[in-house]
């Protein structure tokens, strides 16, 4: 390792020196009802899993904590709280993994996970660290539940719902993709079950309608809009060609291509086909099975029944078809070939004809083969079938969202009580509010049972209690899903330490919406959604008072890195693999290995931990770097190379002093025309860093503090003192470990709450570069001198000059610089 890295590297005193006053002196403890402005910054809190930390983690931290740091400096009573998302499925697949508790496997996780951060310097008051797994913190998570209930809005209810067998849950419509577990990747079945239900369809056009307000990416508030998926239609009734009279009433969007329908596809849990299953005995239920085997393709199942299409009289086929089970969405759909691929591709492979009802494309189309609104766009085709299909009383106007209510009930162990009994006839008995919390009792076996029974149920001394009358009461043994938690949290960091009450209505409407939210966009349709729900029944039985708790949302990027297998496809760890000769090969041998980029995982053994280069670098190398690598919202590919130029730019802000001698260190001659041009470079770069908090593109911040050095010592400028204070005050928020340092050394106090530096833009004067009368640059530091700029001006348009001829320049101080030139060679 070269001197330069050393340096920094020994500048790991500097860490440690400073954490332990930043801790000392509690400077980032904040409190309530400060007369300053508020500003909330908050990260997405982690699960604590058994992996740690990975660099990845940390682009997000670091960025919060940088925007924490500045708007210190600029005045503001800043909130920056960090806590453990702590229930959940896991940590409990990592305790069952490894057959420790779950209380334990947690308390351990969230210890690593402090001391990781706490190691990169991250500015939160752990003051108000909170855990969800916490009995002091479920307490008020299981208060605001039975706030939810006493509104009408849990009820229970038997329905197919998605069992995951090998995670032994039922999980939610939100935590299944394509038939398969979110968390695991698991193949996930439909079972009949009774389970706690939210319904949070009863806040759909609230949730809808707030997102117009909100400063989130229009990419997770499209996603949100989907998912709900409000839709205006008319619910068109088909008889069904039976004795029993059947009328099969279906739902669309759509109804301009009601000519094009050529089938009604139900899914198995349609009242029509349970009736026919009943109807038909055992071969029916077999071939659905069969049909709904989570390994099939897309397929469909003819039941031997027609409908009448109810505007042209045709007899239409009634099919059961496996995707809407794996949808879960609709339970019967009319089948329009010409308008959906899927049903397109169904239709081929069951050979079933359909009509042509587009002319064009389908956003712009005009209908055909449709009769009366044949040569009709389909806005015009919609609203003129709509009213026939009114007046003729086979339809009506509808409302329809494709979300359905929350399935909130887990029969898991680690997670919240719910706070229910069942009495002695079976009806459900709610908690008091005086015997919260409802603990989670300690068992020896945690572990979910082969029948889907939750671990508790075993727990009879738990399960069996007494109402105050003596009457035999029990306890409901499913247990809240993860979410439950993180709900509410960023409320509770507002008041952390009230015994009293989930949080004070003072508090909230101190620090009111959390002004900046960072995480990833993977939770716009749970997490996120499930937030703006609890959210708003709050602001409706008045416990807070705005309707929406996040006021802008920043989805930091990926980081991704290279993974590595072998010719047998064995996974090769990272530290086993070496790039010679062009190509990847296993350290000890020439075997080539075949590389591939991917999310880390420490399954594909590529995972980066900030531990070992936050070691080998220091801790602000390693924060620098993290910036430097690329916009936080964009995703980035690990790659180790720039990490060495990071640490040698600090090495040179640390030669901004003179050894020990607490003032900057002057380079060449301390003159009029050097300060100027010290202003002009410092205004400029400040400029650039000043931006960067408005993109959250730090690493334009980055490339200009390395900008201004370079410049200022390619040109010997002179660094005046208030320059080189404002330089280090700039830099703090990325750096501070070194720059609390340098400050300490210039005899200064207190840089985390001194006043951020101004631009002063009034010295920075532009003198315009021209090529043969076309402008193509600006020279910001211009000395007023005729030799010093033209050479400052050739060096910047260098590039541009290659292989060209100047003949001459024309020169105005301050004003333009002129090369007059040769085409290009």
């Amino acid at each position: 390792m070269d001197e330069q890295i050393r340096t920094i590297m020994d500048s790991d005193q500097f860490r440690t020196k400073w954490q332990r006053l930043w801790a000392e002196n509690n400077i980032f403890s904040v409190k309530n009802f400060s007369e300053k402005p508020t500003y909330y910054v908050l990260d997405m809190f982690p699960y604590p899993s058994g992996n740690g930390l990975h660099v990845g983690h940390a682009v997000g931290y670091i960025g919060t904590d940088i925007i924490a740091r500045k708007k210190r400096m600029d005045g503001f009573n800043v909130l920056h709280p960090m806590g453990w998302d702590a229930f959940g499925l896991p940590a409990e697949q990592y305790a069952i993994k490894t057959g420790v508790h779950p209380a334990e496997v947690t308390k351990v996780n969230c210890e690593n996970f402090k001391r990781q951060l706490m190691l990169m310097g991250l500015s939160y008051d752990w003051s108000r660290e909170i855990d969800t797994s916490d009995k002091k913190y479920y307490k008020w998570t299981q208060f605001l539940f039975l706030k939810l209930y006493e509104q009408g809005l849990v009820y229970e209810k038997e329905e197919n719902v998605w069992w995951c067998e090998e995670l032994r849950t039922v999980l939610a419509n939100e935590e299944v993709i394509d038939g398969r577990s979110e968390r695991g990747d698991y193949i996930c079945i439909k079972k009949p079950l009774k389970q706690w239900v939210m319904k949070i369809t009863q806040y759909a056009d609230k949730l809808l309608d707030g997102l117009d307000k909100l400063d989130w990416p229009e990419s997770v508030k499209k996603m949100q809009r989907e998912w709900i998926g409000r839709t205006e239609g008319v619910d068109v009734d088909f008889k069904v060609l039976d004795a029993a009279g059947t009328t099969l009433t279906v739902f669309t969007g759509e109804p301009e291509t009601l000519y094009g329908v050529n089938a009604v596809f139900l899914s198995d849990e349609h009242p029509y086909v349970k009736t026919l299953i009943l109807d038909s005995g055992s071969a029916l239920q077999a071939n659905i099975s069969l049909l709904l085997d989570p390994k099939n393709a897309v397929d469909g199942l003819f039941l031997e029944r027609f409908a009448l299409h109810p505007l042209t009289g045709k007899e239409i086929p009634i099919y059961v078809v496996n995707y809407l089970a794996i949808d879960g969405k609709e339970d019967a759909i009319l089948s329009v070939p010409d308008d959906d691929p899927k049903a397109q591709e169904l239709c081929k492979q069951l050979d079933i004809g359909h009509v042509k009802v587009f002319d064009g494309n389908h956003i712009q189309a005009i209908l055909q083969n449709s009769a009366s609104i044949n040569g009709l766009s389909r806005a015009e085709a919609r609203a003129q079938i709509t009213d026939k299909l009114v007046l003729s009383h086979a339809a009506v106007k509808k409302v329809r969202y494709r979300m359905r209510d929350w399935l909130f009930s887990r029969q898991r162990y680690w997670g919240e009580p719910f706070p229910l009994y069942r009495n002695a006839d079976g009806q459900v008995v709610k908690a008091n509010y005086c015997e919260l919390p409802i603990e989670l009792p300690l068992v020896e076996n945690f572990s979910p049972g082969p029948d889907g029974a939750s671990p508790l149920q075993c727990a009879q001394d738990w399960v069996t209690c007494e109402d105050v009358s003596g009457n035999p009461l029990f306890r409901v043994t499913d247990t809240m899903p993860g979410w439950a938690g993180s709900c509410w949290y960023y409320l509770r960091f507002m008041d952390p330490h009230n015994q009293a009450q989930p949080f004070s209505k003072q508090s909230t409407e101190y620090w009111n919406q959390v002004d900046l939210y960072v995480g990833g966009a993977a939770h716009a349709t749970m997490h996120l959604l499930y937030a703006r729900f609890w959210h708003k029944v709050l602001f409706d039985v008045g416990l807070v008072s705005f309707d929406e708790p996040f006021k802008k949302l920043y989805n930091q990027g990926l980081v991704t890195a290279d993974a590595f297998k072998d010719a047998t496809g064995r996974i090769v760890a990272v530290d086993e693999a070496e790039y010679r000769d062009g190509k990847y090969c296993l350290k000890d041998t020439d075997d080539e290995l075949q590389v591939f980029n991917t999310k880390m995982s420490k399954s594909l053994l590529n995972v980066v931990v900030p531990d070992t280069l936050i070691k080998e670098y220091g801790v602000d190398t390693f924060r620098v770097y993290m910036m430097f690598m690329g916009p936080l919202g964009q995703n980035k590919k690990w790659d180790i190379k720039g990490i060495k130029g990071c640490a040698r730019f600090l090495n040179r802000v640390l030669s901004l002093l003179d050894n020990g001698t607490g003032s900057p260190r002057s380079h060449g001659k301390k003159s009029g025309v050097s300060n100027e041009r010290m202003e002009a470079l410092w205004g400029k770069a400040l400029l650039k860093v000043d931006a960067s908090f408005v993109t959250l593109n730090f690493n334009t911040a980055i490339a200009a503090f390395m900008e201004f050095i370079n410049e200022a010592e390619k040109s010997k400028a002179y660094f005046i003192e208030h320059i080189a204070e404002d330089f280090i005050k700039a830099l703090f928020p990325f750096a501070p470990h070194v720059c609390s340092e340098i400050w300490e050394r210039l005899g200064r106090t207190d840089i985390d709450y001194s006043e951020w530096p101004k631009a002063r833009i009034r010295l920075v004067k532009a003198t315009k570069i021209y090529i043969n009368g076309k402008h193509v640059d600006d020279l910001l530091d211009g000395t007023g001198e005729e030799q010093s700029d033209v050479e400052q001006a050739r060096s910047k348009v260098s590039d541009a000059l290659k292989g060209r001829s100047v003949f001459k320049v024309i020169y105005a101080p301050n004003q333009i610089v002129n090369f007059l030139c040769s085409q290009d060679a």
